[in-house]
């Protein structure tokens, strides 16, 4: 085969965002909230930090593979830049892994540092934490800061 391979067509922005709200309709987050309103402000918060649109893609889908919302298989097929997959693996936490393997992927896959920054924060806002009883929040307040420390944010 000769001269330049085609391109595929790749989920737009506003697809990856209808089928991540789509495939995690129902989940609701530790405060009871819908669970999309998490995605949607990790998204943004990528966006506002200065993320790529492949970034702010990855940052729809960051929970979608470990929360069995979509397939990994899904994830493997699916018409998406392979940046955007590998990101989504990289913060993807697998069962049983040490936090220093974890933190060690996101450091060493180009652009995933950027959507665990924005999914530490939006996980520490206050007014989501208030909502909590205290044990759930100072063991989440803890585990982000050693997540934190360990990225080096």
């Amino acid at each position: 085969m000769t001269g330049t391979a085609r391109h595929p067509h790749h989920l737009t922005l506003a697809e990856v965002e209808a089928l991540a709200r789509a495939a995690h309709e129902g989940q609701t987050d530790k405060a009871g909230r819908p669970y999309a309103e998490h995605l949607a402000a990790v998204a943004e918060g990528v966006r506002a930090r200065g993320g790529t649109p492949e970034q702010q893609a990855a940052a729809w889908l960051h929970d979608a593979v470990e929360d069995d919302a979509l397939s990994r298989a899904w994830l493997d097929s699916a018409a998406l830049p392979q940046s955007v997959k590998d990101m989504v693996l990289a913060v993807t936490k697998r069962p049983g892994e040490p936090v220093e393997e974890y933190t060690a992927r996101i450091l060493a896959t180009p652009g995933a540092l950027l959507i665990k920054e924005s999914d530490l924060a939006h996980n520490a806002d206050p007014a989501r934490l208030a909502v909590l009883d205290a044990p759930t929040r100072e063991r989440l307040t803890a585990k982000c800061a050693r997540v934190r420390a360990l990225l080096g944010l």
